[in-house]
């Protein structure tokens, strides 16, 4: 089956959230009043109940002096993605299209798998012990429908559909850009570790839009990959060989010097 991947264009964006509130009302979520601070972004990042947010970012520009950058922010559903890995459950999968999904039910709320996505996208759910985030609606998916934010989208600033289409169009759509004024003008997502299955096209450098310029999986998320996990299976029993032995030899040195004690009073 074809890559799906869903393509967002920030040059077609006007903020109006309908992405948002579509994808609270496709999965159920409840909403999620934070404290105002001052900025028309609605949450300050994802939560267990809010998979994606458009972020409002206020930048200043040399002509205008001030210029607003807006950004849909979920997850990326890497190509290689570090939750998958590290998950010790195994609550992670990829779908035939590219989905990276999460099963609540193999969850046990370790939260290991937002330490080690280089997006700090899973989210923990308090109220459940386990973590969420976007599946890219690989429930509608499957069923041959688009993702509810892509399906809402008033200005075709979203677009879902094979990978390898869109990014033709995103070369495209750059090279358009360039031409009208915004020599920055950039795709994300195409290399980025790998690839991911969220692609962007940029009018600007990423890091004017709060995306990481290099994204990479930390060194000690690694250590864990490659050293840990593939003998976890047999760490655990000997740990609890070790922590028996422990408190065996524990107890024997106690009652040695509990006698000792009793025949010097003796």
């Amino acid at each position: 089956m074809a890559n799906m991947t869903n393509l967002y264009d920030v040059s077609k964006c006007t903020a109006c959230r309908g992405c948002q509130v579509a994808c609270k009302d496709w999965n159920q979520l409840p909403a999620v009043i934070e404290p105002f601070k001052g900025n028309y972004q609605t949450h300050e990042d994802t939560n267990g109940d809010t998979y994606t947010i458009v972020k409002f970012l206020e930048m200043e520009d040399a002509y205008s002096g001030v210029q607003w950058n807006f950004i849909k922010y979920q997850c990326m559903h890497c190509f290689d993605p570090a939750c998958l890995k590290v998950c010790p459950r195994g609550a992670y999968t990829k779908t035939d299209t590219g989905a990276t999904v999460h099963d609540p039910d193999r969850c046990i709320g370790c939260q290991y798998c937002t330490y080690a996505c280089p997006f700090q996208i899973p989210k923990y759910r308090k109220r459940e012990d386990k973590v969420s985030k976007c599946t890219l609606c690989a429930d509608r998916t499957a069923e041959g429908l688009q993702p509810a934010c892509a399906r809402t989208c008033p200005t075709g600033a979203l677009k879902f559909g094979d990978r390898e289409e869109l990014l033709q169009i995103a070369e495209e759509r750059v090279k358009y850009l360039r031409a009208s004024g915004f020599p920055n003008a950039t795709i994300y997502g195409k290399l980025e570790l790998g690839g991911l299955n969220k692609l962007y096209v940029l009018t600007d450098t990423p890091d004017k839009f709060d995306l990481p310029v290099n994204p990479h999986i930390p060194k000690n998320i690694t250590a864990w990959q490659n050293i840990i996990q593939p003998y976890f299976g047999w760490l655990i029993p000997l740990a609890l060989a070790g922590s028996a032995f422990s408190f065996v030899s524990t107890r024997v040195l106690a009652n040695k010097h509990g006698g000792h004690e009793e025949g010097g009073h003796e």
